[in-house]
């Protein structure tokens, strides 16, 4: 009878462990899928495609560092001469964080722009696709509308050393996984 009691005891703390262990990968993904969420809500809020987005290089300083963070606006407000803005270009996947140097609007109503690094000598046509002078309101994904300084470091280490992002990812699903709370 005691055998049966110690098997029965041993049952309940394996089943008492699985529903500990899928209680926390159900925390794991309703974190995830928050995250998600307010990326999605952002996005329709701002009217950007990427909401936010890291300065990668030097070429916006003094104004933006490397590894700032910037927050982006897109709505349907007339861009001008001296605004910030982050664009695509065709065929290349990392955005452009630049300052509008000219506003061109043409009688059909569309508006072609010229950008410039504040820390460039030359304007962006060099950076453009190929044959192409300015870039259209559609290649524009947003105007900087505020920064965090030297936050987006993480993301660039992050991207610099791949190996890195996995560990990291891999200690923080450990982590929520064997949280006891």
């Amino acid at each position: 009878m005691e055998m049966i009691d110690a098997q029965i005891s041993e049952l309940k703390k394996l089943w008492r462990n699985k529903r500990q262990f899928l209680f926390q990968a159900l925390n794991l993904a309703m974190i995830v899928f928050s995250a998600l969420m307010i990326w999605k809500g952002l996005m329709f809020i701002t009217k950007s495609e990427s909401p936010v987005v890291v300065v990668l290089s030097g070429s916006m300083e003094p104004a933006f560092q490397r590894g700032d963070i910037l927050f982006l606006n897109n709505q349907d407000d007339p861009i001008r001469v001296g605004e910030v803005v982050v664009f695509k270009i065709k065929d290349r996947d990392i955005p452009i964080v630049h300052r509008v140097l000219k506003v061109h609007e043409k009688p059909d109503g569309r508006v072609e722009l010229l950008t410039k690094g504040d820390n460039n000598r030359v304007d962006d046509r060099g950076l453009y696709a190929l044959g192409q002078q300015f870039i259209g309101r559609e290649d524009i994904l947003g105007r900087a509308v505020g920064t965090l300084r030297y936050v987006g470091m993480v993301t660039i280490i992050l991207n610099d050393y791949p190996a890195l992002k996995y560990v990291l990812v891999a200690v923080m699903g450990l982590f929520v996984l064997t949280n006891k709370e």
